[in-house]
């Protein structure tokens, strides 16, 4: 005869058995859930990495291509320098050119506009030798002469020296002898035997002379 506490006692395990299998069900699901999950998470991981890959390339792209604009403006900014080198160098070389064609003619001439002067003072020496005259007509003719060659030297800055009287100075003084002077100082210059000349300040003869010595 079975009681009721058989019957609970039967129950009991059937109880227990159902309960199991409920939570197998459930922790499947929550894996199937879960590993759902997992793949829309990597997905949508992937989706944006492959946004990020393509931002990359699409600014990869802008960068190269303003890098080769760069590279095109800095080329024909090179090129336009070249070119104004090339114009400058010629254009250096052709002054320096003429100003070596100045500085040759200047020496080959020097003496042009000086030589021009002189003409004059041969005419009249030339005039002066063929002359028939008496002395005094030669004399004068010759002084006048001298006054033309002097005028031309005043105008070329060629300066006589002739220091008679004068202080003995070795600069521009040679001392061909020395004399025993009685109205004259030691080291005065007594007779000029040879003027002595400078061309704009620098000596071109020193005067030679006699020198007082007592």
């Amino acid at each position: 005869m079975t009681t009721p506490n058989d019957k609970q006692a039967d129950q009991t395990p059937n109880n227990e058995a159902k309960a199991p299998e409920a939570t197998t069900e459930d922790a499947v699901v929550a894996t199937e859930s879960n590993t759902s999950e997992t793949a829309k998470e990597a997905s949508n991981e992937a989706s944006a990495v492959d946004n990020s890959a393509a931002v990359d390339s699409n600014d990869t792209a802008v960068d190269i291509s303003a890098l080769q604009a760069a590279l095109v403006a800095t080329e024909a900014k090179a090129t336009q320098n070249w070119d104004k080198y090339v114009r400058l160098q010629a254009e250096m070389d052709n002054q320096r050119r003429r100003m070596e064609k100045q500085i040759e003619d200047a020496h080959k001439f020097a003496v042009k506009k000086f030589a021009e002067g002189l003409l004059p003072v041969i005419d009249s020496l030339e005039m002066g030798m063929q002359s028939d005259g008496d002395l005094a007509s030669i004399r004068e003719g010759m002084n006048l002469t001298m006054k033309q060659f002097e005028s031309v030297m005043e105008k070329f800055n060629i300066v006589a020296i002739n220091p008679i009287g004068e202080t003995f100075d070795p600069s521009v003084h040679q001392a061909m002898s020395m004399q025993p002077c009685d109205n004259q100082d030691d080291n005065t210059v007594s007779m000029v035997m040879q003027k002595g000349y400078t061309l704009n300040g620098r000596l071109v003869r020193p005067a030679m002379v006699m020198v007082c010595k007592n």
